[in-house]
Parts: C-alpha cells; structure tokens; sequence
C-alpha cells in the first residue's frame, strides 16, 4: 500500500453526505488522506445544514462545492485508492458506481437533505449524518492500512459500512 492514499465520496446529489465525508477525513485523515466528493446528479450546491455541522466541529469548509464525477473520471484526475458510496440504499436510492480498481465499499446513510419538517427535525438529521459518518471515517483510521493485505483491508472497509 501507498503512504499516501486518495479516498472519493460519492453519493446522487453531493451536496450533504458525501461533502460531510470529505471535510471529516480532509480533517482527521490530513497528511495520509486526500478526500473527494461527487454525485452522479449534482444537486449544484452545497446544503447550508451541512455546512453548520462542520462550522460546529471546527471542520473547514472553504473549497467545498457540490461537483460531478465526471471530474474524477477524465484522465487529468487523481487515482483513487477507495471509493465509498454514502447513499442510502434502503431509501431506494440510486447509488452510482464506481468503475476501476480502487477498493469500493457502500457506506450507506439517511439523507438529511430528504428530511422535511421542523428545523429541529431537519438539524437532527444533518446531526446524525455527520455522526455516522464521523465514526466510521474514525474506525477506517484506526486501520493498519500499510500492513494489511488487500483482501483483508476490503473487508474492514466492507465491516465498518455495517457499522
């Protein structure tokens, strides 16, 4: 395995889960990790709820923008080591696929973004998001990527999506 490894985030719109998973390993992986984010359907912006939760964690927000993956995919772009999917299938949400060779894993969590109600409602939702994703994005840390074989590193990354 690399010292340095490039994890993309997708998701449909990109514009709360997968940009909540960015900035939270951007932040927590700084120095081993590079993170991305995209959407298959780019909703275009950026939902000011997930903004908030990473303002609250002190996460930089700066350069976060809701963005295609055609980016990723053009030759010019980085290689990816993983890629995570952060749909949530049981909402029946289309999740987009990642052809190549990186590991993949489905970490799949409720879209906040879909949440309708009070502002309470809707804050808990984008609340939660952020948490799930906070830990998980911690267990995949606590890996020993540089002394795991392959085989044994996609099935954690699998594990910590059921977590």
């Amino acid at each position: 395995m690399p010292n340095h490894y490039n994890v993309l985030f997708l998701c449909t719109g990109n514009s709360a889960r997968s940009i909540l998973a960015e900035a939270i390993l951007n932040r927590k992986g700084r120095g081993i990790f590079t993170a991305y984010s995209a959407g298959s359907h780019p909703s275009g912006t950026v939902r000011p709820e997930a903004l908030n939760q990473l303002d609250l964690a002190h996460i930089p927000t700066a350069g976060l923008r809701s963005k295609s993956w055609d980016e990723f995919a053009a030759p010019s772009a980085p290689k990816m080591d993983f890629v995570f999917t952060v749909c949530d299938n049981a909402a029946k949400e289309t999740c987009p696929y990642w052809p190549g060779q990186p590991m993949t894993a489905h970490w799949g969590v409720p879209d906040p973004a879909a949440v309708t109600g009070t502002p309470e409602q809707i804050d808990r939702a984008f609340r939660d998001a952020f948490s799930i994703l906070d830990r998980r994005i911690s267990l995949f840390l606590s890996l020993p990527l540089a002394s795991l074989e392959q085989l044994a590193i996609q099935r954690e990354i699998d594990k910590i999506g059921r977590s």
